[in-house]
Parts: C-alpha cells; sequence; structure tokens
C-alpha cells in the first residue's frame, strides 16, 4: 500500500526552470524594450523643452514689439532735433514722457535687437547732443536692453505720398524747421527734420540662434522666418 501511494505521488506534475539561455533571451528582449522606452521618453523632453523656448521667445518678441509701438505712438511732433530718423544700422526717435523728452535707439548688433533709453531732459541743447553722439555707441551702455535675439537684419519704412517708401529715402520738410547751421552755431551737425509718416512698416528676418546661443530648445528652438509690424504715427502727414 504504502509503494503503491508513492509511486501515485511520482507520478504528478514535475515543474521545470528556465535554462541559462532562455534567461538570457528575456534579458536582452527587456534590455531592447527599455532602450526604446528611454529614446521615446528622451525625444518627449527635448520636444517639450523645444517648445518652452520656443514659446519663451516669442513672448519675448511680444513684448519687444509693445515696446517699439509705444515708443512710435509717443513722438514728440514739434521737437527741434528730428523726431523720427532712420540710418540703416540704427532707428532715432524722440518721444514725450512725465519728466520731459527722451531719446531712444533702437539697433541690431549681432543679431540682438537692443532698445537704448537716454535720461529724459527739458534742454533742447542735451538732447541735441545726445542724439549727435548716437553713432558713436557700442551697445554696451548704461540703458541698451536686448529685447530680442536670432534677428538676421531689419528694414523700417514709412507710409507717405499713400505709399510705403525706404525710411532711408529724403521726405519732405517739416513747417518751420530750422535748418541745423542756423539753429546754433555750437550746436553738433544735425539732418534737416522731415514730416512725420503716418505708418512706419518695420520688417524682421528672424533666423535660428547660434550654438552658443541655444538653451535647452536646441535649434528648433529658433523662430525662422520674416515678421512685419505696422505702426499708425499719431500726427503723421500724409
Amino acid at each position: 500500500m504504502a509503494v503503491a501511494m508513492d509511486l501515485h505521488r511520482r507520478k504528478g506534475p514535475v515543474h521545470r526552470g528556465f535554462t541559462l539561455v532562455e534567461v538570457l533571451v528575456a534579458l536582452l528582449v527587456m534590455s531592447i524594450l527599455a532602450g526604446l522606452a528611454w529614446q521615446a521618453v528622451d525625444a518627449m523632453v527635448r520636444s517639450r523643452a523645444a517648445v518652452e523656448a520656443r514659446t519663451e521667445r516669442l513672448q519675448v518678441l511680444g513684448t519687444a514689439l509693445a515696446q517699439w509701438e509705444q515708443d512710435l505712438q509717443g513722438l514728440l511732433t514739434d521737437s527741434r532735433v528730428p523726431a523720427l530718423h532712420f540710418d540703416g544700422a540704427r532707428l532715432r526717435l524722440v518721444r514725450r514722457t512725465p519728466q520731459g523728452v527722451q531719446l531712444v535707439v533702437w539697433s541690431l548688433r549681432q543679431g540682438q535687437w537692443q532698445r537704448w533709453a537716454g535720461v529724459p531732459t527739458t534742454q533742447d541743447a542735451d538732447l541735441a547732443q545726445a542724439w549727435a553722439q548716437v553713432p558713436q555707441m557700442q551697445g554696451r551702455e548704461p540703458g541698451h536692453i536686448t529685447l530680442a535675439q536670432g534677428v538676421g537684419s531689419w528694414q523700417v519704412y514709412y507710409f507717405r505720398g499713400n505709399a510705403w517708401t525706404n525710411a532711408q529715402s529724403t521726405g519732405d520738410l517739416a513747417a518751420g524747421s530750422t535748418p541745423p547751421s542756423e539753429a546754433s552755431p555750437n550746436a553738433p551737425p544735425l539732418p534737416n527734420r522731415e514730416r512725420l509718416p503716418q505708418g512706419v512698416r518695420l520688417v524682421l528676418t528672424m533666423q535660428g540662434l547660434d550654438a552658443s546661443e541655444r538653451t535647452g530648445g536646441g535649434a528648433s528652438a529658433g523662430i525662422i522666418g520674416i515678421l512685419t509690424r505696422d505702426v499708425l504715427v499719431p500726427g503723421g502727414q500724409p
């Protein structure tokens, strides 16, 4: 009887473990799946960083354009110096502030769109002196702020005579303007004061950031394309 029971137990199911080859194959498959999953997660993280960097640049650029529009809408129409002047490298404008009048300079230096704002003054001589010293600026003076990066080039157009024209072309003299040589014998030479245009068109050619300028967003963080912004100038004449 005992022998029969022992034989019955021996005929039951036999549990066999994994072989070494099977374990190695399973580990290999798991490592491949883990690598694919990590690549997917890494791609998602990089894509999210690129979107965040691009969004941040768009927000900064939007702030810069809002400041540009605010400066143009506050132009001083009765300034003794040219209230608006673009020489291809920089745009000088004179605007009114609660503390007096202020000279503002927009320029493009090595892909950086910068704005410089002078100290408000009530003296015409101080304003003329600051206006004449603008070409000597290096972009590192106090008051310079970089508002946008990755700008390849820019151009400014004036709306006058029912058409958009190059801002560097000669316009009509403003009524009552005084030639620079007759304004003051000791004043620095200034161009004639022209009539303000009805509108100003800004054209920015955007390009990607260089490797030294990139952050977590990588190359895709750059804003590439042409951006155009038209601003109506209060007091401008057709």
